[in-house]
């Protein structure tokens, strides 16, 4: 076949047949398949408010500074969360000099740390210590220092938020006034969570559930159920509980911004620790969150959060901790270490260790003090075993966690 040359009057001539293939006999227009719409919903570096679309830094940080107190989320291991609310925490202060941080990671029994090291009487190491942090939190320190610091240079006060894992365990367990009132931590009655809450919790409740029943025949009036949820609340409220004093009992006539540092799914949808605030009369209560830019936009829903963030997605093993993390909560009883949690998709889950599991020993070292736990863990090389006895219904057992080996 010959090349042929063509007229601009040809081209003409396609490009007007191509757009009455466009037009039905009706004179409709035929539109084009919708493209279909990104995941990245949130993207990176940018503030959106869900339901609405994206908003300045500027008015966000505007809006939340007018608050009586600000909830920032995050994921405890994922370093671009704690740098976000260290941006936030920032941008608000210049808002807002005065300020006070609460965060979730320390129990109110250490709060003269917090006291000492805002004063500048400890260093990192000595605060550390003096707030127990390997024992209470055991998280990587320095995806919080810098927050911690910030509030030292500035002379923020910051503010113990938690209570004993112990008491949490023990509403779950016996309901709150199953609890004599001096273990209490002072903590009031938390409000009734309402009928969202109790939705979202059951399918999370479900996940964990180990006793030997169908996920399906779980109901929201199954009592052990009713009990996570009472032990769930305990925590929301013993946080509110410490942010209302901070942002009504200020000494001086100004009140402070109030700013609560803690996981995520105690900000989500208002359902935690700002529900039990507007209990106790707190009204104006400020949600953040960081959203992972991989999210699905199926969960960016009106009212998840006031606005959230964009940012990077946790890359699991990238960087590796300074420490190798078994993945439980306990307290020294029993003969041993009672073990109050264990952290999904932890290595001590993969275990099959289970809550009320007593570690008798491991790698054939008895444990007598927190400490050692500590220390049996920090010592065990990547792609190692370690051999765990422990004490289960009268019954002494052997358990292999097996740590990964480093990801290259």
């Amino acid at each position: 076949m010959k090349n042929r040359y063509v007229t601009p009057q040809y081209s003409m001539k396609i490009l007007a047949v191509m757009l009455l293939s466009l037009v039905t006999s009706a004179g409709a227009v035929v539109t084009p398949p919708k493209k279909p719409v990104p995941d990245n919903c949130v993207p990176l570096g940018d503030w959106v408010v869900p339901g609405s679309g994206k908003v300045s830094q500027q008015e966000i940080i505007a809006r939340a500074a007018k608050s009586a107190v600000v909830l920032l989320g995050e994921t405890h291991v994922n370093a671009d969360h704690h740098r976000w609310q260290l941006q936030t925490l920032v941008a608000l202060h210049a808002q807002r000099p005065n300020m006070v941080i609460g965060f979730e990671m320390f129990p109110r029994r250490v709060q003269p740390a917090l006291d000492k090291w805002i004063a500048g009487e400890l260093s990192e190491k000595e605060f550390l210590r003096a707030a127990d942090w390997d024992h209470v939190w055991n998280t990587d320190a320095n995806l919080y220092l810098p927050m911690f610091h910030f509030a030292r240079m500035n002379r923020i006060p910051m503010l113990a938020l938690n209570i004993e894992t112990k008491l949490r365990r023990q509403v779950a367990e016996k309901g709150f006034y199953g609890v004599p009132v001096e273990e209490r931590e002072g903590l009031s009655h938390p409000a009734e969570p309402s009928q969202a809450y109790v939705d979202y919790l059951l399918p999370i409740y479900k996940q964990h559930d180990r006793k030997d029943k169908q996920a399906g025949e779980i109901t929201q009036d199954d009592s052990d159920f009713r009990r996570f949820i009472g032990g769930q609340q305990l925590w929301d409220r013993a946080m509110a509980q410490i942010l209302h004093q901070a942002a009504v009992e200020a000494n001086s006539s100004e009140k402070p911004l109030v700013v609560g540092v803690m996981g995520s799914g105690h900000v989500l949808h208002g359902f935690g620790v700002a529900h039990q605030l507007h209990d106790l009369g707190i009204k104006h209560v400020t949600g953040l969150l960081p959203w992972d830019n991989s999210k699905s936009c199926k969960h960016l829903v009106a009212g998840v959060a006031d606005a959230v963030f964009g940012v990077l997605p946790h890359v699991t093993g990238l960087p590796q901790p300074q420490f190798q993390r078994l993945g439980i909560r306990y307290e020294m009883g029993r003969g041993g270490a009672v073990i109050l949690q264990v952290e999904k998709n932890s290595i001590a889950e993969v275990a099959q260790l289970m809550d009320s599991d007593v570690i008798l020993e491991m790698a054939g070292i008895p444990i007598k003090v927190t400490e050692e736990v500590i220390n049996v863990v920090k010592r065990q090389a990547p792609g190692t075993w370690l051999p765990i006895k422990i004490m289960r219904d009268n019954r002494e057992m052997q358990i292999i966690a097996k740590f990964p080996p480093l990801k290259h």
